[in-house]
């Protein structure tokens, strides 16, 4: 019997709870009172028992009538949700959204979209994946993501599109013992290239042979920004940090900030762009979420 219950059968339920009267219940449904009576009544035939006691002018839950409307308003719910999200695929919403982020972008900012994404579209999981240079940009070639935000690999694939967000500043820092530190005015490169320059490594192919702002042949190459950071705080080398990273260090005397001769790639910031491939543009959820980090947060 319990097989035949129908969602109607559980609003009804639940409306002429809420409403205190069949005849209510009737009015908020747009249903004549004898139609809400004989609906509870099938009901109350399919589960067994008496929901509602109608010896009394109005009726009144049962104790197992109030110990099934908390399930019915669950099961109310799960169908709502349930419509929600198959109106929201249906309109192009994606299941699940996956963002590759370079290790450069803001992570107070990055937290704050991902906040925001949560509260807009909160059936709709995010899975990120926080990398540097090619990293970041591999995982959407491979169709394992459907967004990419890139800043310290500089270069965008032809398949791509890119939409820029913002920009990031960037300072050369060394630990206040080192070396360089005692340097004032400019540090020439002759004198960088003298001391073991910290770099991130580039977990993917896409780099192979290739050098991103390395002017020292004395090179550490660390694949966790965190690693460099701490690094460079111990004094056992020198390198370009997103200066929202290190701004602490520089207002304690942690890390000091040096000047580089200028170099065509050791630049003073990155520019953060939003890629994804132009067959496969972004949905709602991409959309808005590129939208979102454009606002930095």
């Amino acid at each position: 019997m319990l097989d035949g219950m129908s969602m109607d059968q559980l609003r009804t339920f639940i409306a002429a709870a809420d409403e205190g009267s069949f005849s209510a219940a009737g009015r908020k449904l747009r249903r004549a009172q004898s139609v809400v009576s004989h609906t509870l009544a099938n009901l109350e035939s399919q589960v067994g028992f008496a929901l509602f006691d109608r010896s009394g002018r109005y009726p009144q839950l049962t104790e197992a009538g109030r110990a099934l409307l908390a399930e019915a308003r669950h099961a109310a719910d799960g169908m709502d949700a349930f419509k929600a999200r198959a109106r929201a695929l249906a309109g192009g919403l994606e299941p699940e959204l996956s963002v590759a982020v370079d290790v450069m972008y803001p992570i107070v900012k990055l937290t704050e979209a991902v906040q925001a994404f949560h509260r807009e579209f909160p059936s709709t999981p995010l899975r990120l994946y926080v990398e540097a240079l090619g990293a970041v940009v591999q995982p959407l070639l491979d169709e394992q993501c459907r967004i990419a935000v890139i800043g310290s690999f500089p270069d965008v694939p032809a398949a791509c599109a890119s939409e820029y967000l913002l920009g990031v500043q960037a300072a050369t820092v060394v630990a206040p013992g080192h070396p360089l530190a005692r340097i004032e005015g400019t540090v020439m490169r002759a004198q960088a290239g003298r001391h073991v320059q910290l770099v991130l490594t580039d977990r993917s192919s896409l780099t192979r042979g290739r050098d991103f702002g390395v002017l020292s042949p004395r090179v550490w190459r660390l694949a966790d920004l965190g690693a460099k950071h701490a690094f460079l705080r111990a004094g056992l080398g020198w390198g370009n940090m997103p200066l929202h990273m290190v701004e602490q260090d520089l207002a304690s005397g942690a890390l000091v900030r040096i000047e580089l001769e200028t170099h065509p790639v050791l630049g003073s910031g990155f520019s953060m762009h939003a890629i994804f491939m132009k067959d496969h543009p972004p949905g709602p959820a991409g959309r808005w979420f590129i939208e979102r980090l454009k606002s930095g947060g």
